[in-house]
């Protein structure tokens, strides 16, 4: 999953370098809005971070020294 997350940000980063479509003597060809890729992005490493044992959370109880 790591590696899909990884090959969606350099789609981002080629997607935002270059145009958004190109037309030529075989036709046209147009990519992804680049909203809809971040919010792709941001779908999976949500997901990924929801697969983490501890997921973000964590609760503990603190008793200061002198309170025992």
């Amino acid at each position: 999953m790591p590696e899909e997350i990884d090959g969606l940000r350099d789609v981002i980063r080629e997607a935002a370098a270059g145009p958004s479509s190109v037309s030529g003597d075989a036709g046209t060809v147009s990519q992804r809005s680049l909203s809809e890729l971040i919010e792709a992005d941001k779908y999976l490493a949500a997901k990924e971070s929801a697969r983490a044992p501890r997921r973000g959370l964590r609760f503990s109880k603190l008793i200061p020294p002198g309170a025992v």
